[in-house]
């Protein structure tokens, strides 16, 4: 994989190259690369799709000491990530995490279209059991880290409370072992991770909401249909405060649409693109 260093540290990350539209996608918590996988290859030959390899817990460069790793820190490592590279008109794919909302109104210039699917966001954070469980575990000394714990063990991760919550699919051991890996091994990964879970703002997308009417680029938001983690209520009212947003349910999905139900997820994507031209694409 390629890297390139930020000002927070390096980071990898996956990009088909091409000449086709630019698409960014952003994973979330405790995920990497991995989970887009199947959307990449569905994508890569008629798009430039890329992948940052995001420090929240499943990458595998700790970050600076000194790095701003809360919710704002990673949107705009994300905005410095296009940057670098020059990225223009890119559709910007957000899963999970509901970072991306905060570069609207704030550091969206080279966001050409924007998409959301099943994230954090207005007054659901943290979001359902899993979010509020990892919330209570950062304010007891030791707490994430003997949470952290039970992912070494594939059936407590795919129980509901856990990361079986997120998904449909029975997650494979080797999954579950990429994803946390890291944050078992490596302190200085569980260091970063620990910054974001400490720097929880439960009004953080609230407050972001108040931009959203600003965005008057194309808005896709693709949800899980039977998500319960961040329930499609949640979806229907991010779209509403979208001013061209398009709100599409993807069947047989839960919070981790990518990894559930990666071809009508990819479908909504070309989709997507092909209703919503920008200047200069053909």
């Amino acid at each position: 994989m390629p890297e390139i260093e930020l000002s927070a540290g390096t980071i990898d990350y996956v990009d088909t190259g091409g000449d086709g539209p630019v698409m960014v996608l952003a994973h979330g918590l405790g995920f990497d690369e991995s989970v887009w996988a199947e959307i990449v290859a569905g994508l890569r030959p008629d798009f430039r799709v890329l992948v940052p390899v995001m420090p929240l817990g499943s990458h595998r460069r700790p970050m600076h000491p000194d790095a701003d790793l809360s919710a704002h820190g990673i949107a705009a490592l994300l905005a410095e990530f296009m940057d670098r590279l020059d990225l223009r008109d890119v559709t910007l794919v957000q899963n999970d995490t509901g970072t991306a909302q905060l570069l609207v109104g704030v550091r969206d210039e080279r966001i050409g279209r924007l998409v959301l699917t099943s994230c954090e966001a207005l007054d659901n954070y943290p979001p359902g059991i899993q979010g509020k469980l990892l919330d209570l575990a950062s304010r007891i000394p030791g707490g994430l880290f003997l949470l952290l714990q039970s992912f070494r063990f594939p059936a407590l991760a795919r129980m509901p409370f856990a990361l079986g919550g997120m998904t449909n699919k029975r997650l494979p051991r080797e999954l579950i072992a990429r994803w946390y890996g890291p944050l078992l091994r490596d302190r200085a990964i569980r260091r970063d991770f620990t910054k974001f879970c400490d720097s929880v703002d439960r009004r953080c997308y609230l407050k972001a909401a108040r931009n959203l009417s600003s965005f008057t680029r194309p808005a896709l938001v693709a949800w899980g249909a039977e998500d319960r983690m961040m329930p499609p209520a949640t979806g229907r009212r991010l779209a509403e405060l979208l001013p061209e947003a398009h709100y599409v349910e993807i069947p047989h999905a839960r919070t981790l649409v990518p990894f559930d139900n990666p071809a009508a997820l990819t479908a909504e994507l070309r989709r997507f693109v092909m209703e919503n031209p920008l200047p200069g694409e053909n």
